[in-house]
């Protein structure tokens, strides 16, 4: 019998008494229970009656029994009425899930029609084998048709009752159990005799007046019916088509012992005295293709303690670790478990077709589906106002979950995208090679520094879209931020940018330019994707120094697949991910492209990303470059443009004017203009003269004149030199039309 905890109070107490009273001979004092109850009573009734000042003494009440309990609990309150209750309840959708999402709802669709056109193209395939088979059992099937009828004639299902009344020598029983007898043979003979009659009437018309093909299929359904009649339970004529995974249905039974095993004291506790030690809030039901079982735990015990002992959760249902995945609920308390239990392991199961697998095209500001979760749902993501880190330890899928995002980055044509391969081996190739306005692979000297020179544009490139959003009007950019409409306009240059690097820890980690790398990098984080800049990295080592701390905390996607502790965990996921019982640990090493996502303002999901090999990727590929073709949005390194890396392709000269010139000196010589520059960056500058300034400044539509200055000795003189606003306006100009073009 079950007993809440209160109704178990006086029974505890009565134990307690039991324990700690001595035997007789111990002289100990004999307690009568009943006055013991109404000295307790009595006790109650005066605390509760009494002032607050009618106790100075915490020890005793006024009865001097200091056994007495005090009522410090307060009168119960009442509880919210029936409109109340039925404000705050919960209610089922009336239409399920996969009925009202369009894709799900084509995706079974095309499932189920598939599944029976492999059924008929199966066993027409085998009709002749199975004809065969009919017709070797016809003879067997005959022999047993004309058995059993003469027993239906002479009635022996009616003889082992005969035959008892025999036994207990019953003559008047047995005399009326023999006259029905011989009513039913007679009835039944001249049945069979008239059926013998037209079945032979009937085959000797079909023989005389029936065409050829009626006799032909005549005789082939007497054939078949006779075989089916021959047939044998051990040797079935029709083979399946289709070996359904037999699955075990999932019970309160089961889920209570494979919570039994997990070693957890407070549930074995519980279960120790009769009770369950879960409580089921809610029907075992079928979702998807598994069993959902939802309940609370004991007081005590949280959903984390049951993810940490998942394999054995799965053991003690007799599933496969992939098969089971226990979750939390994050509007209810940390006890409430969400228990889903697959027919088939999630590593193995078929997966739906991906959308974009063959046609179609994307829009980074609306959602695209990258992966399906353990229920085979598709999960979508807007790549836009993001930026992502992808962590996961190495052949786990994290450089092809990167290039699938990246592909659908890339089936958008007016993204611009600038791809890195760290690790050398080619991975990004059919993205990088076919669209990408920047690429390169390896981490040589010479890729390095082309990679710093492209991110130090796009650092420029950020501060052109921010003065740029900030100064159109309120009614078409209203939310300070690219929107779809702007990213069409052109002549604003506001296009999605999106930056994929895999192994980024090559970067932060570069001995002479990784501090600089972290900046432009936390910088983009933080700022980009306001302006429509998308930066995704991917590391095998999600540490402090391969994952800068200003970066991953501001991360707003984030992808973790298997890891091997809780800090490379908590850095990619997030700080106290792990004891919140989002765990990438318990993935399993077969568990490739299986992640915990965390993004699209909800919490942690596990999602299986589609899986898109090389030759299918290039496939993709080469139909994002047709899109860019006619979209007329083809550039850069796809096209065929080469990059200057050189020292001086990697700073702006008139930034750096600006920067040595200050606004109190309107004119100033180019001499003390190039020494300046000389100062400011050695390595750039230095031997650089008056002439070299202006044969510099002359492509960008600025000349040296006649400025007037003072020498060191105070002498005046007029001297070739620069005006500072020009400089400005040049900037200005740049800034605002490079993208026009």
């Amino acid at each position: 019998m079950k007993h809440p905890d209160d109704e178990n109070d006086f029974f505890d107490r009565l134990e307690a008494d039991t324990a700690t009273t001595g035997s007789p001979d111990s002289g100990a004092d004999v307690v009568d229970l009943d006055k013991a109850r109404s000295a307790r009573t009595e006790s109650a009734n005066s605390t509760a009656d009494a002032s607050p000042d009618s106790h100075t003494d915490g020890s005793a009440d006024e009865s001097g029994d200091p056994s007495a309990r005090r009522l410090v609990d307060g009168p119960a309150l009442a509880g919210p009425g029936y409109l109340g209750r039925l404000t705050g309840a919960k209610r089922q959708q009336i239409v399920p899930a996969w009925l009202r999402s369009t894709t799900e709802l084509k995706t079974a669709t095309r499932w189920v029609a598939s599944h029976y056109a492999h059924l008929a193209g199966y066993h027409a395939l085998r009709s002749p084998i199975y004809a065969g088979r009919l017709a070797l059992q016809a003879p067997r099937g005959a022999a047993k048709f004309v058995g059993g009828t003469m027993r239906w004639v002479a009635d022996r299902e009616g003889e082992p009752v005969r035959l008892a009344a025999v036994r207990r020598e019953d003559a008047a029983e047995y005399l009326k159990l023999s006259r029905q007898r011989d009513g039913r043979v007679r009835l039944r003979t001249l049945v069979a005799t008239l059926a013998a009659l037209v079945g032979m009437g009937t085959a000797l018309a079909l023989y005389v007046l029936a065409p050829g093909w009626l006799q032909v299929v005549s005789v082939g359904a007497l054939l078949l019916a006779l075989g089916s009649a021959g047939g044998q339970a051990d040797a079935p004529v029709i083979n399946r088509a289709v070996e359904v995974t037999k699955a075990p249905k999932l019970t309160s039974d089961i889920v209570l012992r494979a919570l039994g095993a997990l070693g957890i004291p407070a549930i074995n506790q519980a279960q120790g005295k009769g009770r369950d030690g879960f409580t089921f809030t809610a029907p075992i039901t079928r979702d998807g293709p598994g069993w959902r079982a939802e309940g609370d735990l004991p007081y005590g015990v949280t959903v984390t303690d049951v993810i940490e002992r998942r394999d054995k959760l799965a053991s003690g249902l007799r599933r496969p670790l992939g098969c089971v995945w226990p979750e939390a609920v994050p509007e209810e308390h940390t006890g409430h478990l969400v228990l889903w239990v697959g027919d088939q392991d999630m590593s193995t199961a078929r997966k739906p077709v991906w959308p974009l697998l063959k046609s179609g095209a994307t829009d980074l500001f609306k959602p695209v589906a990258f992966g399906t979760d353990q229920r085979g749902r598709w999960v979508e993501m807007t790549l836009m106002y993001i930026a992502a880190v992808i962590g996961a330890i190495p052949r786990m899928g994290k450089t092809f979950l990167l290039r699938l995002l990246l592909l659908i980055a890339a089936l958008d044509p007016r993204a611009e995208l600038h791809t890195y391969d760290l690790k050398g081996t080619g991975d990004l190739d059919p993205v990088g090679e076919r669209v990408s306005h920047r690429h390169r692979a390896g981490d040589d000297h010479e890729d390095i520094e082309y990679a710093l020179a492209d991110l130090r544009e796009l650092r420029d490139e950020l501060r052109r879209r921010a003065k740029m959003i900030r100064s159109l009007p309120r009614d078409i950019c209203p939310e300070s931020k690219v929107t779809s409409e702007l990213a069409n306009m052109k002549n604003l240059g506001l296009h999605p940018i999106v930056v994929g690097v895999d192994e980024c820890q090559v970067w932060f980690e570069h001995p002479k330019h990784g501090a600089e790398f972290e900046e432009i990098c936390t910088d983009l984080v933080k700022r980009g994707p306001a302006t429509g800049i998308v930066l995704l990295l991917a590391t095998q080592r999600p540490d402090a120094k391969a994952l800068p701390t200003g970066i991953s905390a501001n991360a707003s996607a984030r992808f973790c697949l298997k890891v091997m502790g809780q800090l490379e965990n908590d850095m990619v996921l997030g700080t106290s991910s792990y004891k919140r019982g989002v765990r990438a640990t318990m993935f399993s090493w077969k568990d490739k492209g299986i992640h915990y996502f965390v993004g699209e303002g909800a919490d942690a999901r596990i999602v299986s990303s589609v899986y898109v090999d090389a030759p299918t990727a290039e496939t993709i590929g080469l139909r994002a470059r047709k899109l860019r073709e006619q979209a007329g949005t083809l550039s850069g390194h796809a096209l065929g443009e080469s990059f200057e890396t050189g020292e001086t392709s990697a700073y702006d000269l008139l930034r750096d004017i600006l920067a040595v010139v200050p606004a109190e000196e309107p004119k100033l010589w180019s001499e003390v203009v190039v020494a300046r520059l000389a100062e400011l960056r050695p390595d750039v500058y230095g031997g650089w003269d008056p002439e070299g300034l202006a044969a510099a400044l002359k492509p960008h539509g600025i000349s040296t004149t006649q400025v007037w200055g003072k020498t060191e000795s105070g002498k005046g003189a007029n001297r070739r030199g620069i005006e500072r606003s020009r400089i400005s306006a040049a900037i200005t100009e740049r800034d605002g039309n490079r993208d026009a073009s």
